[in-house]
């Protein structure tokens, strides 16, 4: 039976490998591959004979595509071992401890980001860029000099003291931020390739037949370790990493020394913690004994050295059934499917639900209820269908002509992905439309949250915002966890909110394509709400920054005659915004438009924002050819690039302060 099981598990895993590395259509999620590799070589463990040279426990990474040429190499690339909880990485440094006769708290690790992308090794002789391959098998892999020698990060000539010979290996990797915009621009321009994941853009990018094609992908190479090495001469991993930076390599700025198992053990949790605002894809973490000497003492295996693991995290993707689709319906009416999944195990949470968009994205993806999926999360987000891994032949979706909560036929603008339910009463949109009301950025009512809410739409108390302003203190007590005090409290918030400023009102009331930016310009031009409920297109149209768009969506709104009959009521119950006055012509950035981005650290950015306002600036949320300043704080982005593009004004948040002062 178990040699039964080993060829299958060998056929699906040489599968496998063959669609992720050749054909760069991946069959397996990270997860899956790993707990079948897992299993064959457990198999192995217990019958030695089943190890033969066509296992692949014996392979390390992919076949040769035959498009390029190949490249044999001297010192094979080996694999590396992995762990999944503590208890495994424990039982990893067990062995070293008795292995060395050393206790762990003597022992130096150096550890790294795992990070997710294709291994490539530079030679260098004299300190000259000689050949660039890929991992191939280990042993033999593709020569991709010519598109290695595209990417930026990679020298085409070392720095400083060079030794004769080194082939240094590492990751070719591509940014997050840079991934999503150019998956973006895939899907803007109607193509039906789009990348799964920053790992296979990359995979694909290096190993593109024609270098001028990879020299337009923004591919990075961060170096980890070397094969061969002549005229120098590192005694630890942490020197080579010191010699890589001299050298004009690029390593992991996560990666440094950590004393004994348990500090590792706490930088594990660090790197979890941070893994979702990196830059870069990583899955795991490298852990390595640092002195070579102890190293060269532990040896290797067949196929992995003894003496480093990569400790994986949990998965953040794997495979699943779609049972259904269904319907959400959100505060602006949009209709979004959302997949209902088979209860599956991601990134150490349950997931059954996962986000499919649009219309659009379920025809492109061809997804089918019983499907099974890939589905992917990141961070603590909702998760997302990422493709179809098996279709099953099912039905069709068809998507609804009607809003599935008040049977209302929905409408689909032309250039719009999303069906939308016009409304404006519509049950499932009321609760949304209440908290954004209240939000802090709109009326500002304290202690109007989401569970009172749903209560208050439950128990048919508020059917609209107009609402609010007729609650009273009493029949809010009987709420659950209400009692008088808090009762009155909410009661006096909303009477507060009855004179909020116009722009602040104008946000509230959620009207498509009207947030903060053109509330305030809508308010500082009409004055008044009657003004602004009153203005035709032509008017709109000739505030600046106020398009087509805008100036349609915003009519249509107040031509309903739901919408007027709310706002009636709100000025019969008092609600009564205040005008705002326009920015302070003479302010130190009087005539400026300022867009902030990056985490500030003396303030919160909406006292940023309103301390540019005060000092005469308008605020912008994108940088653009208008754009005259950028602010930028720590971890600022690609709004810094495009403004060094744009050769805008840029500030750290010291310099904006000491102007606003």
């Amino acid at each position: 039976m178990s040699r039964k099981r080993h060829a299958e598990l060998t056929r699906l895993l040489e599968e496998a490998n063959h669609r992720y590395y050749v054909l760069d259509d991946p069959s397996l999620a990270d997860a899956e591959y790993d707990a079948l590799f897992r299993e064959l070589l457990g198999l192995e463990e217990a019958d030695p004979s089943l190890c033969t040279p066509e296992s692949p426990s014996q392979r390390v990474g992919a076949p040769t595509l035959t498009a390029l040429p190949t490249y044999t190499r001297r010192v094979r690339m080996l694999s590396m071992s992995n762990c999944t909880d503590e208890e495994e990485f424990r039982d990893w440094v067990d062995g070293l401890k008795t292995f060395l006769k050393r206790e762990d708290d003597t022992l130096d690790f150096f550890v790294e980001s795992k990070l997710d992308g294709t291994g490539l090794e530079l030679i260098y002789r004299d300190g000259r860029l000689e050949t660039a391959a890929t991992r191939g098998d280990g042993s033999t892999g593709e020569d991709v000099t010519a598109q290695a020698k595209t990417i930026r990060s990679v020298p085409l000539r070392l720095q400083g003291d060079a030794p004769s010979l080194l082939s240094v290996r590492g990751e070719v990797i591509v940014s997050k931020a840079r991934f999503m915009e150019l998956n973006r621009k895939l899907s803007e321009a109607g193509s039906e390739k789009t990348y799964a994941n920053p790992r296979n853009f990359a995979a694909g990018s290096l190993r593109m037949l024609d270098p001028k094609t990879t020299a337009l992908r923004p591919l990075e190479f961060f170096a980890h370790s070397f094969g061969e090495i002549e005229g120098a001469a590192p005694t630890s991993q942490a020197d080579f990493y010191r010699l890589c930076t001299s050298w004009g390599l690029m390593t992991s700025k996560e990666a440094g020394l950590q004393r004994g198992a348990t500090a590792v053990v706490q930088r594990y949790a660090e790197l979890v913690s941070a893994r979702d605002g990196l830059p870069f894809e990583i899955d795991g973490m490298v852990i390595k004994i640092d002195d070579f000497d102890l190293q060269r003492q532990l040896g290797t295996r067949s196929r992995s050295p003894r003496w480093a693991i990569a400790w994986k995290f949990p998965s953040q993707e794997t495979t699943t059934t779609l049972n259904e689709i269904i319907i959400n319906v959100g505060r602006t009416g949009a209709l979004t499917p959302v997949a209902i999944l088979e209860p599956v195990q991601l990134g150490g949470v349950t997931v059954s639900r996962a986000s499919l968009h649009n219309e659009d994205e379920i025809e492109r993806l061809q997804i089918r209820p019983g499907d099974r999926v890939l589905v992917k999360r990141a961070g603590d987000v909702i998760p997302k269908v990422v493709k179809v891994m098996k279709s099953m032949g099912g039905a069709a979706w068809t998507p609804p002509t009607h809003c599935p909560v008040c049977n209302t036929a929905v409408v689909r603008e032309t250039e719009e992905v999303v069906s939308r339910c016009p409304n404006f009463g519509c049950p499932a949109q009321l609760e949304g439309h209440l908290k954004h009301f209240a939000g802090r950025r709109a009326m500002d009512i304290e202690g109007l949250g989401e569970k009172l809410i749903a209560q208050l739409v439950e128990k048919g108390m508020v059917a609209d915002v107009a609402d609010l302003f007729a609650l009273e203190v009493e029949p809010v007590a009987a709420l659950d966890r209400m009692a008088l005090k808090s009762a009155q409290k909410l009661i006096d918030g909303i009477a507060a909110s009855r004179t909020r400023p116009l722009d602040r009102f104008l946000n509230g009331l959620g009207i498509r394509h009207v947030g903060e930016r053109i509330a305030e310009l809508l308010a500082i031009r009409f004055g008044t709400l009657d003004a602004v409920m009153a203005a035709t297109e032509e008017d709109l149209l000739a505030v600046d920054e106020i398009g087509p768009e805008v100036a349609s969506s915003l009519t249509a709104f107040s031509a309903r005659e739901e919408v007027r009959s709310v706002l009636a009521r709100l000025q019969a119950a008092g609600v009564a915004p205040q005008p705002i006055e326009a920015r302070t012509a003479d302010g130190p950035l009087a005539g400026e438009l300022i867009v902030f981005t990056g985490t500030l650290e003396q303030l919160s950015r909406d006292a940023a924002k309103a301390r540019a306002v005060s000092a005469g600036a308008t605020v912008g949320s994108s940088v653009t050819k208008k754009t005259t300043i950028l602010v930028a704080g720590e971890k600022a982005g690609s709004k810094r690039k495009k403004a060094e593009e744009l050769g805008v004004r840029v500030l750290s948040e010291d310099e904006f302060l000491e102007l606003t002062a």
